[in-house]
């Protein structure tokens, strides 16, 4: 994957430098960047939202949209920029150093009504949505022969919750509140996908939890590696926990997703969303807007990623619990999506 964003960092700088040369300042004037925090390289969030940010990247010197060329924003270069997902993503937005990202929505409406993990730090009056893109699904994945069938056998274990600032961490948290569990009744560590799945495949960790669009590369790899088991989340622990949190879903891993998963896994899930400043200019969103849900966009989506069939039009605006930006409720509004 880091090969396939280099080349096509290497294209748009040399579209870029040669537009540049080629217009003078003029052009360089008329290029803006916008920066999408995403998550790890072994998650959902960095591959999508790679091909979102060359979906909307029109960098200047491009071909038309008309003559076989880029469909995305004329003078944008979007990144997708690997971070440490929801709840640093909504905060690099605030600071200003990134101009969107990718957030689940429960952690969007916390920060957006100061409740939940940002408790005490004010209204984020500012965070405002894009699109709703595909569900997350919350994945439990345990060692083999480390004896775990539900959360309550978590207990005494050593499990990876996720890194802080994740919205892994989040739920994971109320997972295990919901079978009367701590972080101190677990040996809890908070590691990145990639680390969790290393120390798991080495028997030094039980357990590991991530939310994330299935199938997920790190786990997609640690099942063919080591061989791990999914636990289901189902029953009335769980059922008691959606009734108190509406913006968990029951969801299923299908049989065959990871291999040796003979049979499908309940499970849970929140919506993954892609987030935004209301600062940011409406026309520009409105353009973003657009470009996101083009035809162009639509087959690099159905070829790009296993989850890019689930980014639908028709569903952008559900689920996302919060107030979109203006820009975007206009081309929802004109694409009949909205009243």
């Amino acid at each position: 994957m880091s090969f396939v964003f280099s080349i096509r960092r290497l294209a748009i700088g040399a579209a870029v430098a040669a537009a540049t040369v080629g217009a003078g300042l003029a052009v360089a004037q008329d290029m803006k960047f916008f920066r999408i925090g995403t998550g790890g390289t072994a998650g959902t969030y960095f591959p999508i939202g790679g091909l979102i940010a060359n979906a909307i990247s029109s960098p200047p010197g491009s071909r038309e949209c008309d003559k076989g060329g880029s469909c995305g924003v004329p003078g944008l270069i979007a990144t997708a920029v690997a971070t440490n997902a929801s709840v640093a993503n909504i905060n690099a937005i605030k600071g200003g150093s990134l101009e969107a990202g990718f957030t689940q929505s429960d952690v969007a409406y916390w920060a957006s009504t100061g409740t939940g993990v940002f408790d005490g730090k004010g209204k984020d009056e500012d965070l405002v949505a894009i699109a709703n893109l595909y569900p997350e699904t919350i994945h439990l994945v345990a060692r083999k022969g480390a004896g775990i069938k539900s959360v309550a056998d978590l207990k005494g274990k050593r499990v990876s919750l996720d890194e802080p600032g994740s919205g892994t961490l989040i739920d994971a948290k109320l997972i295990l509140s919901a079978y009367g569990l701590t972080e101190n009744d677990v040996e809890a560590e908070y590691l990145k996908p990639n680390a969790a799945g290393d120390r798991l495949r080495d028997n030094a960790l039980d357990a590991l939890f991530f939310v994330g669009g299935y199938p997920v590369g790190a786990i997609v790899e640690l099942a063919t590696s080591a061989g791990v088991e999914l636990v289901p989340l189902n029953g009335p622990e769980i059922d008691k926990l959606l009734s108190e949190n509406k913006f968990f879903a029951k969801d299923n891993v299908p049989a065959n997703t990871y291999e040796g998963q003979s049979a499908a896994v309940p499970t849970i899930s929140v919506n993954a969303i892609l987030v935004t400043s209301k600062k940011q200019d409406d026309e520009l969103i409105y353009n973003i807007t657009k470009a996101l849900w083009n035809d162009n966009t639509r087959k690099l989506l159905d070829s790009g990623h296993a989850k890019g069939k689930l980014i639908n039009k028709e569903t952008a605006t559900d689920g996302v619990g919060i107030a979109l930006h203006p820009g975007a409720e206009k081309f929802y509004k004109e694409a009949g999506l909205l009243k």
